[in-house]
């Protein structure tokens, strides 16, 4: 006898887990803690930095930094303002420190410390912030979703979106390289490992190609870039031919490669980001082609402006259109 097909409500109920799961794909490589690792190998070589956080050191993969360097780690407690702002003085004392703590507390609960204590006085502080845009189920208590537009708007600070593990390794080095105040999301845990495969190496302040195509640039950032080669893989099948641009740096944003890529052909320009779409790398995008002349057809793929629901998140990654099959689909409807 044939079974019945399938139905919906044959699918496997999504539990409580699916709320915080790993952004990989199943099947996906992945590297654990890149962070915490990294972190560990600069501080071999570099004695002047030290792991900072509140409270979350567990969830911000700085427990690795911890168990090599406990006398270089501080757990400064649920006190996010006196995280940065101890981190502050800390940097006017040469020392170079990593703060950790969720994205949600650093853009919205500590933001004015950092305005004041760290940008305006331009401190070597490199703050490295978990659960970015909607990487979390937990509603809009956890979801930070408009913190790249904060950031983005605060003098003195560079700005980073990394894509994978791959990535996060890299940019430790380069952020510690670089002399002042940086604002990093951080992909933690089960990080998946993507852009290896595409021969990629992080440069502050550089977008980078990852494929080209001929009917639609896709400039992207975080997960989103690894969303939008998916989708681009996707969209081969059905002969539409996509270009993937990854800009992690948001600011400051590398012009000249956007708006070379923009500028070419008539291909639809898209723009893909894990934010909403208010104050993030879309704007950030569409102004700098505006205010340099160049009007290709535009369009955004981020977040809505409103606060987000909670439960599992490969649920909520299709219903807000960021998922890979999401993302591919509303490329289609455009063209």
């Amino acid at each position: 006898m044939t079974p019945a097909p399938k139905t919906p409500s044959d699918k496997p109920r999504l539990t409580t887990s699916a709320m915080i799961a790993s952004i990989a794909a199943e099947g996906q490589r992945t590297k654990p803690a890149p962070f915490g690792h990294a972190l560990v190998e600069l501080a071999r070589a570099r004695p002047e930095v030290i792991g900072m956080t509140a409270d979350l050191g567990k969830y911000t993969d700085l427990h690795i930094f911890e168990k090599q360097f406990p006398d270089r780690y501080y757990q400064m407690g649920m006190a996010e303002q006196l995280l940065f702002g101890a981190a502050s003085g800390l940097a006017a004392e040469g020392f170079m420190p990593f703060a950790t703590t969720y994205a949600v507390f650093a853009s919205r609960r500590a933001y004015d410390f950092i305005h004041q204590t760290i940008a305006e006085e331009d401190r070597n502080v490199k703050i490295v912030c978990a659960l970015p845009g909607l990487t979390s189920g937990y509603g809009p208590s956890h979801q930070a979703t408009e913190d790249l537009a904060l950031f983005r708007a605060m003098p003195n600070m560079t700005v980073i979106d990394p894509c994978d593990a791959h990535e996060i390794e890299q940019l430790v080095p380069a952020i510690a390289a670089h002399r002042g105040p940086v604002y990093m999301r951080l992909l933690r845990g089960q990080v998946p490992v993507v852009l290896d495969e595409y021969g990629y190496q992080f440069e502050l302040g550089k977008a980078k190609l990852l494929r080209d195509g001929t009917d639609v640039l896709i400039i992207s950032s975080g997960i989103l870039t690894m969303r939008a080669l998916e989708a681009a893989i996707a969209l081969a099948g059905d002969r539409v031919d996509a270009a993937v641009l990854h800009v992690s740096t948001i600011k400051p944003l590398d012009a000249g490669t956007i708006l070379g890529e923009a500028g070419k052909s008539r291909r639809l320009v898209v723009v893909a980001e894990n934010h909403s779409v208010i104050g993030g790398l879309g704007e950030a995008v569409a102004g700098l082609l505006m205010r340099s002349g160049v009007h290709p057809a535009f369009r955004q793929i981020g977040l809505p402006d409103e606060f987000l629901d909670a439960g599992a998140l490969p649920t909520l990654h299709d219903r807000y259109g960021i998922s890979a099959a999401a993302v591919a689909a509303q490329i289609k409807g455009w063209l």
